[in-house]
């Protein structure tokens, strides 16, 4: 039965230094042959103390902090925006095959939809409506006393 000695690592720490292993090769201080190497020891080690020497002879990474995002369209307004394009692509996909088949253009039904329904995501994101701009109590905060 083999016992090691030392603090045990967590899937967690390894993941760390591998990816400090990585950010190390792609800023070129490791050949991927020492990168796979290290990155093979990473994973195959059982304590912290014997991870510590895979990174000892680096120098330590500049932490970037992250830019703040900030987007001008929340993310439920992109993703209904790209099921509004996905649905007025297959709309006008459907009627150029009918139109094509029945060799003249046909009525241009897909207006009915793509018209009203981008109309109304632009007027959402134009005025805000779900950002709470236009809703002066979206983000009261309800206390329980």
């Amino acid at each position: 039965m083999d016992i090691t000695a030392g603090t045990r690592a967590s899937d967690a720490e390894r993941a760390q230094v591998a990816d400090a292993l990585g950010r190390h090769m792609a800023e070129g201080r490791l050949d991927v042959t020492e990168y796979n190497e290290r990155l093979g020891r990473v994973y195959g080690t059982a304590t912290i103390e014997d991870l510590r020497p895979l990174l000892s002879d680096l120098p330590p990474l500049t932490i970037k902090p992250a830019a703040p995002h900030t987007a001008r369209i929340p993310i439920w307004q992109r993703i209904e925006g790209s099921a509004w394009l996905g649905v007025s692509v297959l709309c006008l996909f459907i009627w150029a095959a009918i139109s094509f088949g029945t060799g003249e253009f046909t009525y241009p039904w897909p207006l009915w939809v793509i018209g009203p329904w981008g109309a109304v995501l632009v007027f959402r994101v134009l005025t805000g409506w779900e950002a709470g701009a236009l809703n002066p109590h979206h983000h009261r905060r309800h206390h329980v006393r």
